[in-house]
């Protein structure tokens, strides 16, 4: 089934299978709040509360639009408002020229998952405006008229503000990781089951009151 298909069976009724639409947009929600929020737990806190916002005005999706745009402007904004509310943080520190040269085969598995940290610590490091473009564009893979659509932004404003991250980030790091950059920022199945659950469990609260 496509989203659209599958939000017109939600908005029907048939509220278990917003659990579908979670499981298929979890990675890239999470990587868009942890973007913005820069910290693990904070970034589930937003993800849940982007869903129930989704969920809870799903009836003004209009499906001319994507369900993956509308739901990443919802976390966007969702992850926004959570750090306003938080006192501004120091930016770690610059980790760039930290790299250390290739290992031996038999810890390169180990090496690969060190530099995958050094590579989050870096976007971590990059300024606001930069690091959800570079999140979206080379970590989640969207198109830029896909990341000007989610951040809504103009097209010439993505690809300016992608150029600058990858100088910043240096796309060495990237290179250097002896895996794909995409790897990084994953969202692993138990975090994905647990968000999951809460989402479902506070929807079921929601139309048992409602009810």
């Amino acid at each position: 089934m496509t989203d659209a298909e599958i939000v017109d069976r939600v908005r029907a009724g048939e509220t278990s299978l917003f659990e579908i639409l979670m499981r298929r947009h979890n990675q890239r929600v999470y990587r868009v709040a942890r973007a913005v929020i820069k910290d693990e737990a904070d970034a589930e806190d937003v993800m849940q509360q982007a869903y129930i916002n989704a969920f809870t005005h799903l009836n003004q999706f209009q499906d001319r639009a994507q369900f993956s745009t509308w739901l990443t402007r919802i976390t966007v904004h969702e992850a926004l408002a959570r750090r306003r509310k938080r006192k501004p943080e120091e930016m770690p520190e610059d980790v760039m020229e930290t790299l250390a040269s290739t290992q031996p085969d038999p810890e390169r598995q180990a090496y690969a998952a060190e530099l995958r940290g050094v590579l989050e610590t870096a976007v971590d490091s990059l300024p606001d405006t930069y690091r959800v473009v570079f999140m979206l564009r080379d970590i989640e893979g969207l198109s830029t008229s896909e990341t000007a659509a989610g951040l809504e932004l103009g097209e010439e404003a993505v690809k300016t503000r992608l150029h600058r991250a990858r100088a910043l980030v240096r796309r060495a790091i990237a290179d250097r990781l002896g895996v794909s950059s995409a790897e990084a920022f994953a969202f692993q199945a138990p975090r994905c089951d647990r968000v999951v659950a809460a989402v479902m469990s506070e929807i079921a609260q929601q139309l048992h009151v409602s009810s």
